[in-house]
């Protein structure tokens, strides 16, 4: 019988992948761990004290948790069945999706620092781990749970799989793979970004070239699209409202050859110059004050042919997803968004690190001084987030949708809606943010009619709508007809109500 052909690298990668924990990896695995819960602390104790409202993609979620479906208008359905479990258990409040996030946000920290301690040593994982730390999607956006968050370990999670995958020439990786992939598309369609740099991958490694791998791969797509393919059905049946929802916003955008290169410079600028520019000030702080001493060989880099394998999976997954989001933008001329970067912007850490070679590797680092200037910046950052908030008498940036009052929107609507109303306020049509923020400050806990539209709020009934009544708000510039002003405090908002039907029942609550 023929052997199989096994290519230099995946033999490599067989060779020094080690797919069990050894007693040292496992006790500096948790100290990193309990690291990364300190930082979420300090995090979350300045969000939740400074903050007047949660953040907009929350408040769409715990809106959404009332009804658990196959799919929503706007996107599939995992973040929703995720944060009903927290919810259940500890109850519908903003606190509890602050929770929710910082976790699935510390999970993806965990996964990167995993993968790159299996690919580099615990040296580069470490200093990799700090940098991306100082990316601000993972700091001062702790406590925001939504699509992106969510993706964020499948699609860190999905490198690592693909690692052990290819390594132990074992099916079961390659079928864990495919459960991650599964589940990383449920979260958001950004996925795709994950599948094709697995592929990538498979190519680069030499995988393609095995049977075990070729095999693999195949059983890694058919139960990805098993875990899919109810969501794809849902999808039939709705009329494939998330994909009209993203191709009537942002992807259909349709941007002219000018603004295309603009949005896509914006955007790319964005990433590494913005978000992620306290990492690189850390990685060139680090540079410039290391200690130029060779540690313990124990640290150094594995095989050579396993660093090709290891460089390649790195590339794959730090330089495709950011490569793709720019090509959309310039090829399809969409609209690309911000907060698209946050699943996969850590990624762009071991890059650098990967280019700049010698001029910065970990081996010559002092942890110590890499810990020293990663606090310095944090400290920096918290001073930063307390100037901007609402509790700070500076208040720099108070237009920021984390200063609007909803205490106060609560103070203001509350009883003279009940009075307009005849009773407690059940149901509330408007914007989701707006209205998710009172409904949450309300004792009632009214229910939210997304812009009005019971197509896209499965959670409430006609009879409801009939029986309880409707509290309605509305953004304008100027006072539509029919409505009052909401008071000082908030020129832009207004509300009127619709009485309950009397011949509808009684007003039951769902």
């Amino acid at each position: 019988m023929t052997p199989p052909v096994s290519s230099p690298a995946a033999s490599a990668i067989t060779r020094s992948a080690p797919l069990a924990v050894s007693a040292p990896s496992l006790s500096l695995g948790i100290k990193v761990a309990i690291g990364l819960v300190l930082f979420a602390l300090a995090w979350l104790l300045q969000i939740d004290s400074s903050s007047l409202t949660a953040p907009k993609d929350n408040l769409e979620q715990l809106t959404w948790v009332h009804s658990l479906e196959w799919g929503y208008y706007k996107h599939p359905p995992l973040p929703t069945w995720l944060l009903s479990v927290p919810v259940h258990l500890f109850g519908l409040s903003a606190r509890t999706s602050y929770a929710t996030g910082a976790l699935f946000t510390l999970a993806g920290l965990f996964l990167f620092w995993k993968l790159l301690n299996d690919l580099r040593g615990s040296r580069y994982a470490t200093l990799a781990l700090l940098a991306a730390m100082c990316i601000t999607y993972y700091n001062e956006r702790m406590h925001f749970f939504n699509h992106e968050v969510v993706l964020m370990p499948f699609f860190v999670g999905s490198a690592l799989l693909v690692w052990r995958a290819v390594g132990s020439r074992q099916l079961r990786w390659w079928a864990a793979l495919g459960c991650c992939l599964g589940l990383g598309a449920l979260a958001k369609y950004q996925m795709i970004l994950a599948a094709v740099a697995v592929f990538l991958f498979w190519l680069a490694s030499g995988a393609w070239r095995e049977r075990v791998h070729q095999i693999g791969l195949g059983l890694a797509a058919a139960i990805s699209l098993a875990i899919i393919s109810p969501h794809l059905y849902w999808l039939f049946l709705n009329d494939f409202g998330p994909i009209r929802y993203a191709t009537e916003s942002s992807l259909g955008a349709s941007l002219g050859g000018g603004a295309r290169l603009l949005n896509t410079l914006h955007w790319l600028a964005d990433q590494l110059l913005n978000r992620a520019l306290l990492a690189w000030v850390l990685l060139g702080l680090v540079m410039a004050l290391h200690r130029r001493k060779v540690f313990a060989p124990q640290d150094t880099s594995p095989r050579p042919g396993a660093t090709d394998a290891s460089r390649a999976l790195i590339l794959c997954f730090g330089l495709t997803p950011m490569a793709l989001t720019c090509a959309i933008g310039m090829l399809a001329g969409s609209s690309l968004q911000l907060h698209w970067g946050t699943p996969f912007l850590l990624l762009a850490v071991p890059v650098l690190l990967e280019l700049a070679g010698r001029k910065l590797h970990p081996s010559r680092i002092s942890a110590k001084t890499a810990l020293k200037c990663f606090v310095a910046l944090q400290l920096v950052l918290l001073l930063v987030a307390q100037m901007t908030s609402a509790r700070s008498e500076l208040r720099l940036n108070s237009r920021h949708w984390r200063n609007f009052d909803s205490k106060a929107l609560s103070q203001a609507l509350a009883e003279p809606a009940r009075e307009a109303l005849g009773g407690d306020i059940r149901v509330i049509a408007g914007p989701t943010a707006e209205a998710k923020a009172l409904a949450l400050k309300l004792r009632e806990k009214p229910l939210v009619l997304i812009d009005g539209r019971m197509d896209i709020s499965p959670w409430i009934s006609q009879h409801m709508v009939e029986a309880c009544g409707v509290l309605h708000l509305q953004l304008a510039a100027s006072q539509p007809p029919g409505h009052q002003p909401v008071g000082e405090g908030f020129p832009s908002l207004f509300w009127r109500v619709t009485l309950p039907e009397e011949d509808a029942g009684s007003c039951v609550p769902s």
